[in-house]
Protein backbone atom coordinates (compact mmCIF):
# COMPACT_ATOMS: atom_id res chain seq x y z
CA UNK A 1 0.00 0.00 0.00
CA UNK A 2 1.17 3.57 -0.63
CA UNK A 3 2.12 5.71 2.57
CA UNK A 4 2.28 9.21 3.47
CA UNK A 5 0.31 10.50 0.75
CA UNK A 6 1.35 13.78 0.07
CA UNK A 7 -1.71 16.52 -1.04
CA UNK A 8 -1.63 18.36 -4.41
CA UNK A 9 -2.51 21.20 -6.11
CA UNK A 10 -5.45 20.96 -8.53
CA UNK A 11 -4.13 20.55 -11.85
CA UNK A 12 -4.59 23.32 -13.87
CA UNK A 13 -3.69 22.14 -17.62
CA UNK A 14 -6.93 19.44 -17.28
CA UNK A 15 -10.54 19.90 -18.26
CA UNK A 16 -13.28 18.13 -16.19
CA UNK A 17 -16.97 18.37 -18.16
CA UNK A 18 -20.02 17.23 -16.84
CA UNK A 19 -21.63 15.27 -20.06
CA UNK A 20 -25.08 13.65 -19.63
CA UNK A 21 -24.58 11.06 -22.38
CA UNK A 22 -22.22 9.55 -24.39
CA UNK A 23 -22.35 8.46 -27.99
CA UNK A 24 -19.26 6.49 -28.90
CA UNK A 25 -19.00 4.82 -32.45
CA UNK A 26 -16.83 2.03 -33.70
CA UNK A 27 -15.73 3.71 -36.74
CA UNK A 28 -12.40 2.09 -38.23
CA UNK A 29 -9.71 3.47 -40.34
CA UNK A 30 -6.11 2.71 -40.86
CA UNK A 31 -3.48 4.17 -38.03
CA UNK A 32 -0.16 4.88 -40.37
CA UNK A 33 1.40 5.21 -36.63
CA UNK A 34 1.07 1.56 -36.26
CA UNK A 35 1.31 0.59 -39.81
CA UNK A 36 5.22 2.75 -40.44
CA UNK A 37 6.41 1.53 -37.00
CA UNK A 38 5.36 -1.53 -36.53
CA UNK A 39 9.00 -3.16 -36.60
CA UNK A 40 9.56 -1.34 -33.35
CA UNK A 41 6.44 -1.50 -32.06
CA UNK A 42 7.08 -5.63 -31.90
CA UNK A 43 10.69 -4.71 -30.40
CA UNK A 44 9.58 -2.72 -27.91
CA UNK A 45 6.91 -4.64 -26.88
CA UNK A 46 9.13 -7.55 -26.65
CA UNK A 47 11.21 -5.73 -24.14
CA UNK A 48 8.01 -5.00 -22.06
CA UNK A 49 7.32 -8.98 -22.06
CA UNK A 50 10.54 -9.62 -20.65
CA UNK A 51 9.74 -7.35 -17.58
CA UNK A 52 6.20 -8.14 -17.53
CA UNK A 53 5.54 -11.86 -19.08
CA UNK A 54 1.52 -11.15 -18.29
CA UNK A 55 1.50 -8.40 -20.67
CA UNK A 56 -0.96 -9.72 -23.77
CA UNK A 57 -1.22 -7.77 -27.03
CA UNK A 58 -4.72 -7.98 -27.31
CA UNK A 59 -6.98 -5.71 -29.67
CA UNK A 60 -8.39 -2.01 -28.19
CA UNK A 61 -10.21 0.94 -29.29
CA UNK A 62 -8.76 4.87 -29.57
CA UNK A 63 -10.51 7.55 -30.48
CA UNK A 64 -9.76 9.18 -33.78
CA UNK A 65 -12.46 11.96 -33.68
CA UNK A 66 -14.07 13.39 -30.39
CA UNK A 67 -16.37 16.79 -29.84
CA UNK A 68 -18.41 17.71 -26.82
CA UNK A 69 -21.96 17.99 -28.29
CA UNK A 70 -25.60 18.49 -27.55
CA UNK A 71 -24.92 17.82 -23.35
CA UNK A 72 -22.97 14.75 -24.39
CA UNK A 73 -19.43 13.27 -25.26
CA UNK A 74 -19.29 11.82 -28.96
CA UNK A 75 -16.71 10.18 -31.25
CA UNK A 76 -15.11 7.77 -33.08
CA UNK A 77 -13.07 4.71 -32.38
CA UNK A 78 -10.57 2.84 -34.42
CA UNK A 79 -9.06 -0.53 -33.71
CA UNK A 80 -5.13 -1.49 -33.01
CA UNK A 81 -3.02 -3.69 -30.53
CA UNK A 82 -2.23 -3.49 -27.17
CA UNK A 83 1.30 -3.49 -28.34
CA UNK A 84 1.14 -0.33 -30.71
CA UNK A 85 -1.28 2.00 -27.79
CA UNK A 86 1.66 1.25 -25.73
CA UNK A 87 4.24 2.01 -27.59
CA UNK A 88 2.65 5.67 -28.31
CA UNK A 89 2.35 6.05 -24.66
CA UNK A 90 6.13 5.28 -23.75
CA UNK A 91 7.55 7.32 -26.37
CA UNK A 92 5.29 9.84 -26.04
CA UNK A 93 2.22 10.36 -27.42
CA UNK A 94 3.61 11.10 -30.79
CA UNK A 95 0.55 11.32 -32.95
CA UNK A 96 -1.76 13.60 -32.00
CA UNK A 97 -4.49 12.75 -33.86
CA UNK A 98 -6.03 9.67 -31.50
CA UNK A 99 -6.96 9.72 -28.04
CA UNK A 100 -6.59 7.08 -25.39
CA UNK A 101 -10.48 6.66 -24.11
CA UNK A 102 -11.46 4.79 -21.34
CA UNK A 103 -14.17 4.50 -18.57
CA UNK A 104 -13.35 4.23 -14.93
CA UNK A 105 -16.24 3.49 -11.93
CA UNK A 106 -15.36 6.01 -9.29
CA UNK A 107 -16.70 3.80 -6.46
CA UNK A 108 -17.63 5.56 -3.50
CA UNK A 109 -18.66 4.41 -0.02
CA UNK A 110 -22.03 4.97 1.86
CA UNK A 111 -20.08 7.59 4.41
CA UNK A 112 -18.66 9.62 0.87
CA UNK A 113 -14.94 7.80 0.78
CA UNK A 114 -13.79 7.26 -2.97
CA UNK A 115 -12.10 3.91 -2.94
CA UNK A 116 -9.52 3.58 -5.44
CA UNK A 117 -6.86 0.18 -6.28
CA UNK A 118 -3.17 0.12 -6.45
CA UNK A 119 -2.28 -1.86 -9.20
CA UNK A 120 -0.16 -4.77 -9.12
CA UNK A 121 3.42 -5.44 -10.12
CA UNK A 122 2.68 -7.88 -12.92
CA UNK A 123 0.58 -5.17 -14.86
CA UNK A 124 1.14 -2.53 -17.46
CA UNK A 125 0.84 0.17 -14.76
CA UNK A 126 2.46 -1.29 -11.60
CA UNK A 127 2.12 1.01 -8.50
CA UNK A 128 -0.63 3.52 -10.05
CA UNK A 129 -3.90 4.39 -8.18
CA UNK A 130 -6.68 4.75 -10.26
CA UNK A 131 -10.87 3.59 -10.32
CA UNK A 132 -11.19 0.53 -12.30
CA UNK A 133 -10.88 -0.29 -15.86
CA UNK A 134 -9.70 -1.11 -19.18
CA UNK A 135 -8.92 -0.19 -22.15
CA UNK A 136 -12.24 -0.47 -24.46
CA UNK A 137 -11.72 -3.23 -27.07
CA UNK A 138 -14.10 -4.69 -29.78
CA UNK A 139 -15.87 -6.82 -27.71
CA UNK A 140 -17.48 -3.69 -26.18
CA UNK A 141 -19.33 -2.64 -28.89
CA UNK A 142 -22.65 -3.57 -29.67
CA UNK A 143 -24.17 -2.58 -33.19
CA UNK A 144 -22.06 -0.64 -33.94
CA UNK A 145 -21.35 1.83 -30.50
CA UNK A 146 -19.37 1.59 -27.50
CA UNK A 147 -21.20 0.21 -24.28
CA UNK A 148 -19.13 2.07 -21.58
CA UNK A 149 -21.70 1.17 -18.76
CA UNK A 150 -21.17 -2.38 -19.77
CA UNK A 151 -16.88 -1.76 -19.94
CA UNK A 152 -17.28 -0.19 -16.37
CA UNK A 153 -19.42 -2.61 -14.76
CA UNK A 154 -17.02 -5.49 -16.13
CA UNK A 155 -13.77 -4.09 -14.85
CA UNK A 156 -15.52 -3.48 -11.37
CA UNK A 157 -16.60 -7.02 -11.31
CA UNK A 158 -12.90 -8.50 -12.32
CA UNK A 159 -10.80 -6.17 -10.51
CA UNK A 160 -12.61 -5.90 -6.80
CA UNK A 161 -15.72 -8.45 -6.95
CA UNK A 162 -18.37 -6.06 -6.72
CA UNK A 163 -21.46 -6.37 -9.04
CA UNK A 164 -24.09 -4.02 -10.12
CA UNK A 165 -26.14 -4.99 -7.01
CA UNK A 166 -23.94 -3.73 -5.48
CA UNK A 167 -23.61 -0.31 -6.44
CA UNK A 168 -25.89 2.54 -7.98
CA UNK A 169 -24.39 4.10 -11.19
CA UNK A 170 -25.31 7.65 -10.82
CA UNK A 171 -26.38 9.54 -14.01
CA UNK A 172 -24.34 11.13 -16.59
CA UNK A 173 -20.44 10.92 -16.64
CA UNK A 174 -17.58 13.29 -15.92
CA UNK A 175 -14.97 13.49 -19.01
CA UNK A 176 -11.93 14.45 -18.03
CA UNK A 177 -9.37 15.94 -20.74
CA UNK A 178 -6.39 15.40 -19.84
CA UNK A 179 -4.00 15.80 -23.23
CA UNK A 180 -3.52 12.49 -25.21
CA UNK A 181 -5.79 10.53 -22.32
CA UNK A 182 -9.90 11.72 -22.17
CA UNK A 183 -10.95 9.48 -18.69
CA UNK A 184 -14.59 9.24 -18.70
CA UNK A 185 -15.57 9.03 -15.03
CA UNK A 186 -18.61 7.35 -13.86
CA UNK A 187 -19.62 7.31 -9.86
CA UNK A 188 -20.36 4.16 -8.38
CA UNK A 189 -22.28 4.54 -5.13
CA UNK A 190 -22.36 1.78 -3.10
CA UNK A 191 -24.74 0.94 0.14
CA UNK A 192 -21.26 -0.09 2.27
CA UNK A 193 -19.66 2.48 4.52
CA UNK A 194 -15.56 2.51 3.83
CA UNK A 195 -14.64 -0.24 6.11
CA UNK A 196 -16.91 -2.57 4.79
CA UNK A 197 -16.27 -1.79 1.22
CA UNK A 198 -12.76 -1.99 1.74
CA UNK A 199 -12.80 -4.67 4.10
CA UNK A 200 -14.82 -6.81 1.35
CA UNK A 201 -12.89 -6.00 -1.59
CA UNK A 202 -9.31 -6.95 0.36
CA UNK A 203 -10.72 -10.08 0.91
CA UNK A 204 -11.67 -10.59 -2.55
CA UNK A 205 -8.02 -9.89 -3.72
CA UNK A 206 -6.85 -12.69 -0.96
CA UNK A 207 -8.59 -15.22 -2.91
CA UNK A 208 -7.14 -14.46 -6.69
CA UNK A 209 -3.54 -15.96 -7.65
CA UNK A 210 -3.15 -13.38 -9.69
CA UNK A 211 -5.23 -10.02 -8.73
CA UNK A 212 -4.83 -6.69 -10.48
CA UNK A 213 -5.22 -4.98 -7.73
CA UNK A 214 -2.14 -4.74 -4.95
CA UNK A 215 -4.65 -3.07 -2.48
CA UNK A 216 -6.79 -0.46 -1.90
CA UNK A 217 -6.46 3.32 -1.46
CA UNK A 218 -9.06 5.92 0.25
CA UNK A 219 -9.56 9.46 -0.70
CA UNK A 220 -11.62 11.38 1.55
CA UNK A 221 -10.18 14.86 0.17
CA UNK A 222 -7.38 17.14 -0.79
CA UNK A 223 -5.12 15.53 1.86
CA UNK A 224 -5.63 11.99 0.59
CA UNK A 225 -3.74 12.94 -3.37
CA UNK A 226 -0.94 10.66 -4.02
CA UNK A 227 2.02 11.13 -6.71
CA UNK A 228 1.19 7.51 -8.08
CA UNK A 229 -2.21 8.60 -9.09
CA UNK A 230 -2.43 9.91 -12.70
CA UNK A 231 -3.17 13.01 -13.61
CA UNK A 232 -7.00 12.73 -14.61
CA UNK A 233 -8.06 11.18 -11.06
CA UNK A 234 -7.04 14.00 -8.91
CA UNK A 235 -8.38 16.34 -11.37
CA UNK A 236 -11.73 14.55 -11.16
CA UNK A 237 -11.48 14.29 -7.23
CA UNK A 238 -11.44 17.98 -7.33
CA UNK A 239 -13.73 18.83 -9.44
CA UNK A 240 -16.40 16.63 -7.21
CA UNK A 241 -15.31 17.18 -4.19
CA UNK A 242 -15.64 21.30 -4.73
CA UNK A 243 -18.66 20.93 -6.78
CA UNK A 244 -20.75 18.68 -4.52
CA UNK A 245 -21.66 17.19 -7.81
CA UNK A 246 -22.40 13.01 -7.86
Amino acid sequence: MPSEPKPEPPPTDIRVVPVGHLDLRFVPRAWPFADQRRAEIAAHFADLRDATPDLWNGRVLLLHRWALAHGGFEGDCLETDYASMLAWRDWGFPDNSVRNCFAQGALRSADGAFLLGVMSPHTANPGQIYFPSGTPGPSDVRDGALDMDANVMRELAEETGLGAEDVEARPGWHAVFAGPRIGLMKVLQSRQREAALRSRIMDFLARQERPELAGIHVARGPADLHAKMPSFVPAFLHAVWETGRN
